[in-house]
């Protein structure tokens, strides 16, 4: 798969996780591409812990007074709302978002979520995805396979934690996978690569499910 069509790729595919009505908040990066795919009939809320519920797309024209969680220029679509820093951390410690989809660092077999800091590195801190996967009940980890070759999937990260057992799917370019009691589930791969091109490009055992389907 051509290396510009992959995030794409991803968020094509995370845009069909979402039902009409419900309440989402993106990540930085990837993300964010997500609503350019939803389908006409699914209208989601997106909810952005820097005050916005009802975020809108990414403006042609940058409006230097509205931006995402990440800094980045956002628009607030029709009915929207901004609201104060306390009340959108209540409405996310509150459960009262229905999916949230972030980036990784490292994801592993149990669910366990490391995407905020590689130590000695620089980072402008945690920001909310501590409480968000604590706070929503499906946390999408949409990302690519691997790092420049190395595992991102593994038996068990190495990397300081943003929160234990909050994953419940994650979503690369190789495939779909459902976190389990008894580990990851493949549900879905992408026909451009083949089961023992997926295991070999993941840190821990993968199981494929009888009724695997091809990730479109």
């Amino acid at each position: 798969m051509d290396k510009n069509e992959i995030k794409a790729f991803i968020a094509k595919r995370v845009a069909k996780e979402f039902h009409d009505g419900d309440v989402v908040n993106l990540g930085i990066g990837l993300p964010t591409m997500v609503p350019s795919f939803l389908p006409p009939d699914v209208k989601v809320i997106l909810e952005a812990e820097n005050g916005m519920v009802g975020a809108g797309a990414k403006p042609e024209v940058p409006d230097k007074c509205v931006s995402d969680a990440g800094g980045q220029p956002s628009s607030i679509a029709p009915g929207g709302a901004f609201i104060d820093s306390a009340t959108s951390f209540g409405i996310i410690r509150g459960g009262h978002v229905d999916a949230t989809v972030l980036g990784a660092l490292q994801v592993d077999e149990k669910g366990n979520l490391a995407n905020w800091i590689i130590p000695g590195k620089m980072v402008p801190g945690m920001g909310g995805a501590m409480d968000l996967v604590v706070g929503a009940p499906n946390v999408i980890v949409a990302m690519e396979h691997t790092q420049k070759g190395a595992h991102k999937i593994l038996e068990a990260c190495t990397l300081p934690l943003t929160a234990q057992t909050c994953v419940t799917k994650i979503i690369t370019e190789m495939g779909v996978m459902e976190v389990t009691d008894k580990g990851l589930v493949v549900t879905e791969i992408n026909p451009e690569f083949t089961q023992e091109q997926m295991q070999e490009a993941t840190g821990c055992k993968l199981t494929f499910a009888a009724d695997i389907k091809n990730m479109e």
